[in-house]
Formats: structure tokens, C-alpha cells, sequence
């Protein structure tokens, strides 16, 4: 069964409806628990969590470290690891299923954003080709792995961005690309980070920043440079 973890950092105004439409695969017993890895929100994060039956763990913030701990907390065979502003759609636990049938694979959604227009489409679709051709998706795509596969390749390096990247990229080079299995069930993301900043401009800012974690420098100095 699946243990779903979500790490947090005042997510309260977008975490209702992530933890809602896991709901279906609770009902069918395919989601054993929902794990909220909290990292020191001064919102209602942890209350809203709470309602919904969550179990939420805190401790250091930063992405990287707050997947690794909702894991170390996991129960489940299978972890299923997903952003706080996220919302999986409809047959995301069938395709679920038939993902875990093989524990050698692990499993990613297919991207969409929750705004309208040429622009989200536009960038989601390149985000795709990249899955699909390089075998790189990013963790608002959402991961499917097994337990065992995760130990195997060493799980979530405590690293405050491009921890999804740094992971599948272990992943690809142990098992390569036939080990990662896109889904069709859509994994909706926010877009506001897009709508903020302008769709072209945080494109090139993600480019830059993967750029230069390819190339050796700091994730600490990156995250500064994407947090401006």
C-alpha cells in the first residue's frame, strides 16, 4: 500500500484539495496513510492536516530534508511523494496500480497547470517532452516509487532544490530510462509562481538554475538565486 508524503511550508491555503483527491485511493484502500512532512509553518498547515487524518512530522525545513523525513516516518511499501499545491485527477490510482505491479519502476504523472491560456499549456507541454525524452521530470509531476527501490538508490539527498532532479537522476543512471513510467492521469500544479513572474521569465530562471546545478554549484547558492 501507498504512503503518501507531502512536505509543507504554510501550504494551508492550497493543501485542501491536494489531500481531497487523495481521497478515492483511501476509500480503496490504496493509500495507507498521508504523511505531512512540515517544515515550521506559521499557518494552519498543521491543523488542516490534522482534520483530514494526516500524520504530520516537523523538524528542519527545506525541501530535500522534509521528503527524506516523511519517508524515514513511512509505513507503506510504496511512498508516493507530492508537492503541497499539487492535485492528482481522475484514474491517477488505477494507473497507480498498475505502476506497483512492478517494483523495479517508479512512476510520474503527466503535468498541467491551474490556469487557462496558450502560455501554461505551452510550458507543460515542453515539460513532457523533456520527461519523455530525457527522462527528467520534476517533483510537481509527482514520483511513485517503491520502498525498496527508493533504499536502492539511496532516497532524497537533504538538498533545498533539485532534490526530485537529483533523485531520478540516480534512478536513470541504476536502472536507466525504462525504469521511469509516465502516467497519463494529470498531476495539476499551481501556476502561480508562472502568472507571477511571467511564463518566459521563470522558464529561463529554471533553465539558469538547473544549468548551474549541472555544473557543480552550490544547491545553497542556487536556491538563493531562484528564491529572488
Amino acid at each position: 500500500m501507498i504512503s503518501v508524503i507531502i512536505p509543507t511550508l504554510n501550504a494551508a491555503g492550497r493543501l485542501k484539495p491536494v489531500l481531497a483527491a487523495l481521497a478515492p485511493g483511501a476509500l480503496e484502500g490504496l493509500v495507507k496513510e498521508v504523511i505531512v512532512s512540515d517544515g515550521g509553518s506559521g499557518d494552519d498547515t498543521e491543523a488542516i492536516a490534522d482534520i483530514a487524518g494526516a500524520r504530520v512530522v516537523t523538524g528542519e525545513c527545506g525541501r530535500g530534508s522534509q521528503l527524506a523525513r516523511g519517508a524515514a516516518a513511512a509505513r507503506g511499501d510504496w511512498f508516493l511523494f507530492l508537492h503541497a499545491d499539487t492535485v492528482l485527477k481522475e484514474g491517477w490510482a488505477e494507473e497507480a496500480r498498475e505502476v506497483m505491479k512492478d517494483s523495479s519502476r517508479a512512476g510520474v504523472f503527466t503535468l498541467a497547470f491551474d490556469a487557462r491560456g496558450a502560455a501554461p499549456r505551452l510550458v507543460a507541454f515542453g515539460a513532457m517532452l523533456r520527461t519523455r525524452l530525457f527522462c527528467a521530470p520534476y517533483g510537481d509531476q509527482g514520483l511513485l516509487i517503491s520502498r525498496a527501490l527508493y533504499d536502492e538508490i539511496g532516497g532524497f539527498a537533504p538538498l533545498p532544490l533539485f532534490e526530485d532532479v537529483d533523485l531520478v537522476s540516480r534512478l536513470v543512471r541504476a536502472k536507466g530510462c525504462a525504469a521511469l513510467c509516465v502516467m497519463r492521469a494529470k498531476a495539476v500544479t499551481s501556476a502561480d509562481r508562472y502568472e507571477r513572474d511571467g511564463y518566459i521569465n521563470r522558464v529561463l530562471k529554471n533553465a539558469w538554475c538547473l544549468t548551474l546545478y549541472r555544473f557543480g554549484v552550490a544547491p545553497s547558492r542556487i536556491a538563493e538565486i531562484y528564491a529572488r
